[in-house]
C-alpha cells in the first residue's frame, strides 16, 4: 500500500522583514483530514505563516519550501493558492450581507449561460454542496438575516463549493456565542471523512484540545512543539507557548484590603420595553486592595451592572450607590471619571480605542485635562505620560505615532488599559479584559491587576471564563437575570456551586 504524502508539508520555511526574523526555518505538516492547530502568543508567527500559505507572501519573499500533496508549491498570489485548493477562513466575514446563501457561495465563480448568470445552477450546486457535507443552511436565506455563526458556516461553503481540501481557519470562533462556537467545531471534526486537512488557529485551548488531532506551538517565530493532543494538556501548551513556566495560570496575590470604596444598595434599573428589570434588588460593595469578581451567564446583567454604576445607563427606580461613603446619584462617564471611577469596556474595538488614530492620540484621550495648560493641550508633558504608560505595560509597537489598528489584540487592549489608568482612578471596572487575545497577554493583564490592588486600587472583573473569576477574583458576586445568584469568597466554592448560583432565578 503506497503512503499518501501529506496534504501540506513546510521545510525550513524562513521569512525575514526589515530588522524583524518573522519565522525561522519552521517544519510544518499537515495530513489529509487531520485538524491541526497552530498555537502562539501574538507576534509568534502565525499570521506569517498563514500568509505564505494563502500566496499573500509570493514564493520568492522566504526561504524553504512548501509541498501540496507531495509537489512542490512555488504559490506566487491568493489565485495560486485557490488553484491549488487552499482557502482562508478569516474572522473577519467577506460576505455581502443582502445576497442569498448561494449567491455569496458562487460570488464571483457564477455559472453562465449565453452570457448570463444561471442562477438554477448556482441555487442547485449549493444545495448540492451543503448535502455532501451534511450542513443546514437555507441556499434562498438572506446571509443579513443569519447569526454570525451561520455566516461563519457560508464561508466554509464557500471553500468547499471550490473543491478545497485544506482550510486555513483562523480564529474561526473569536465572534460566536458558546452554542454556535459548538455546532461549528462539529462541522470542522466531520470535515476529516472528506479528507479535507484544517489548520485551525485558536487562543482558545478548549477549543484546542476538543478538536485538534495535533498541535504546533510557535513561539518567535519558531516551531518549538509538535504534539498529538492525547499526549499533552493545556499546561505544557502555555509553558511551550510563553517559553517559561506559569506555576500558577491566574496567579493573584493576596493585598491588604482597606475600606469601602464602592457600596451598592438595593438598586433596581430598567429599560424602556424590557419585560422586568434589567438589574433587580442588587446589593455588593468593594475594598480598595481587592478585586470583586461578577459572573454570571449571558445576559444576567454582569455588562448592564457596570454601565449602570459608571454612565447611570438605564433608569434607577430604586437603590443608592456610594463612592467612598459619599451618594453618587447623578451618573455619567465624565462624572466618572471624575470621581476615580473607570470602565474598561468589553468591546475595545467599537468602544475602547480609535482604531485609526495612533497610540498616543489613544492613550491620552480619557486624561487630556491632566496634560492641558491655559486651554491648550501641552504636547511634551502629553508624549511623556503616553511614553510612561507604554513602558509601564510593555506596548510593543514602534512608536506612540503608530496606528492603533495595526497592533496584534493583546497590544491594543493594553492601549485600551493603558488610557483608563491614565485617569489615575481608584476603581477599576474591567470587563471581559482578556477576551480574544493571548495566554501571555493574558497573564500580563493578571499581573496588571495583581499591581492595581497592591497599590490600594478596586477591581470589578466581569469574567464568563469561570476559571478566570476564580483564580483572579477575592470575592465574587453572581448574577442571575438580574438578581444576585450568590456570592462566594475566594477558595470556598466549586465549579458546580457557582453554576448553579448563576441559574438561582432561571
Amino acid at each position: 500500500m503506497t503512503d499518501v504524502p501529506p496534504a501540506l508539508q513546510l521545510t525550513g520555511v524562513t521569512k525575514r522583514f526589515p530588522g524583524v526574523l518573522a519565522l525561522a526555518d519552521v517544519d510544518f505538516e499537515l495530513r489529509p483530514g487531520e485538524v491541526h492547530a497552530l498555537c502562539g502568543e501574538n507576534g509568534a508567527g502565525k499570521s506569517t505563516l498563514i500568509k505564505i500559505l494563502s500566496g499573500i507572501w509570493p514564493h520568492g519573499s522566504y526561504e524553504g519550501t512548501v509541498h501540496l500533496w507531495g509537489r512542490e508549491a512555488r504559490l506566487k498570489n491568493i489565485d495560486d493558492a485557490e488553484r491549488a485548493g487552499v482557502a482562508v477562513i478569516h474572522q473577519e466575514l467577506a460576505l455581502v450581507p443582502e445576497m442569498t446563501v448561494a449567491q455569496n457561495v458562487f460570488l464571483g465563480n457564477e455559472p453562465t449561460v449565453n452570457g448570463l448568470v444561471d442562477w438554477h445552477r448556482v441555487y442547485a450546486r449549493t444545495t448540492r454542496v451543503l448535502e455532501e457535507y451534511g450542513l443546514d443552511l437555507d441556499p434562498h436565506a438572506r446571509v443579513s438575516g443569519l447569526s454570525v455563526g451561520r455566516q461563519q458556516l457560508v464561508e466554509i461553503v464557500k471553500a468547499l463549493s471550490k473543491n478545497k481540501k485544506i482550510l486555513l481557519l483562523d480564529e474561526p470562533t473569536a465572534a460566536l456565542t458558546e452554542a454556535e462556537a459548538g455546532v461549528l467545531l462539529e462541522i470542522i471534526a466531520n470535515l476529516r471523512r472528506h479528507e479535507v486537512g484544517c489548520i485551525y488557529i485558536s487562543h482558545k485551548l478548549d477549543e484546542v484540545f476538543a478538536i485538534a488531532d495535533r498541535i504546533t506551538v510557535l513561539r518567535d517565530g519558531r516551531a518549538v512543539a509538535t504534539v498529538e493532543t492525547g499526549q499533552s494538556n493545556k499546561a505544557a501548551v502555555i509553558t511551550q507557548m510563553v517559553g517559561r513556566s506559569i506555576g500558577e495560570y491566574y496567579p493573584r496575590r493576596s493585598s491588604t484590603v482597606g475600606g469601602e470604596c464602592l457600596t451598592v444598595t438595593e438598586l433596581t434599573v430598567t429599560v424602556p420595553q424590557a419585560p422586568a428589570p434589567i438589574l433587580e434588588r442588587i446589593e455588593l460593595s468593594v475594598h480598595r486592595g481587592e478585586v470583586l469578581g461578577i459572573g454570571g451567564l449571558m445576559g444576567a446583567g454582569r455588562s448592564a451592572l457596570l454601565l449602570a454604576i459608571f454612565a447611570g445607563i438605564g433608569e434607577q427606580q430604586s437603590g443608592e450607590v456610594r463612592l467612598a461613603g459619599h451618594p453618587y446619584a447623578d451618573r455619567s462617564p465624565g462624572g466618572s471619571i471624575a470621581r476615580g471611577l473607570i470602565l474598561v469596556s468589553e468591546d475595545r474595538r467599537r468602544y475602547g480605542l480609535v482604531l485609526e488614530q495612533s497610540i498616543g492620540f489613544n492613550l491620552s484621550l480619557s486624561a487630556l485635562k491632566a496634560v492641558t495648560e491655559r486651554g491648550l493641550v501641552n504636547g511634551h508633558a502629553e508624549f511623556a505620560a503616553n511614553q510612561q504608560a507604554i513602558q509601564s505595560l510593555g506596548i510593543k509597537a514602534p512608536g506612540q505615532e503608530a496606528p492603533v489598528a495595526t497592533l496584534s489584540g493583546g497590544n491594543q487592549q493594553k492601549v485600551v488599559l493603558g488610557k483608563a489608568l491614565m485617569t489615575e482612578p481608584q476603581i477599576v471596572f474591567l470587563d471581559e479584559p482578556t477576551r480574544g487575545i493571548d495566554v501571555g497577554a493574558k497573564v500580563e493583564v493578571y499581573e496588571l491587576i495583581n499591581r492595581l490592588t497592591e497599590a490600594g486600587k478596586a477591581v470589578v472583573l466581569v469574567s464568563s471564563e469561570l476559571p478566570e473569576l476564580m483564580g483572579m477574583s477575592d470575592r465574587m458576586v453572581i448574577l442571575s437575570n438580574g438578581k444576585i445568584g450568590g456570592e462566594f469568597h475566594r477558595g470556598q466554592a466549586t465549579p458546580e456551586e457557582i453554576l448553579t448560583a448563576a441559574m438561582a432565578h432561571h
